[in-house]
């Protein structure tokens, strides 16, 4: 049987689902160049992707998604790319807040620090500056898979504050 997560940790507490390099905010790039070594050392790895450069991360229990889903798909409100986490986590892609001139206006999630991102049972999370998401096409160290529920397809990304209203509603309906 392989190992869990490649990190080599024992008892890695979020395995597969966060950067192996400690440095990992330095390294993140979008060169296709790099990208393709890395892929080409590494085909196995998962995605990692640097969320509060280019955009958010809007992070919810999957019941709590797929009723907000629902909801704004009743409303005719464009949810951006969505994917799920296994059966656990849903994650919407919205546009970054930017630089706010105030910095007390950062959600700073520090999630990498957390006991285990992907089943914890805290309801909503942005993942913003300092702050990364596991993309498709990864898998969990549970074996499960993270999917696209809705594709990347067209920008500009919806506003955080827009999905956050459904997805704090969908939480609290759902008992998150």
């Amino acid at each position: 049987m392989g190992r869990a997560c490649s990190c080599d940790r024992v008892g890695c507490p979020a395995p597969a689902a966060h950067p192996v390099a400690p440095t990992w905010q330095m390294q993140a790039t979008t060169d296709k160049l790099t990208v393709a070594r890395w892929w080409e050392a590494r085909p196995e790895a998962n995605v990692i992707l640097v969320t509060g450069r280019v955009f958010d991360v809007l992070d919810v229990p999957a019941v709590a998604g797929a009723t907000a889903l629902a909801k704004m798909a009743t409303e005719d409100v464009d949810t951006g790319p969505v994917a799920v986490a296994g059966a656990e986590r849903m994650f919407f892609f919205v546009a970054t807040r930017g630089a706010p001139a105030d910095e007390d206006e950062w959600w700073s999630c520090g999630l990498d620090s957390a006991p285990d991102m992907y089943t914890q049972t805290e309801s909503l999370r942005w993942h913003c500056r300092e702050s990364f998401i596991l993309a498709p096409p990864s898998r969990l160290g549970t074996g499960q898979d993270v999917r696209w529920v809705r594709r990347p397809a067209r920008f500009p990304l919806p506003d955080a504050l827009r999905l956050l209203e459904y997805l704090a509603d969908a939480c609290e309906e759902e008992g998150c």
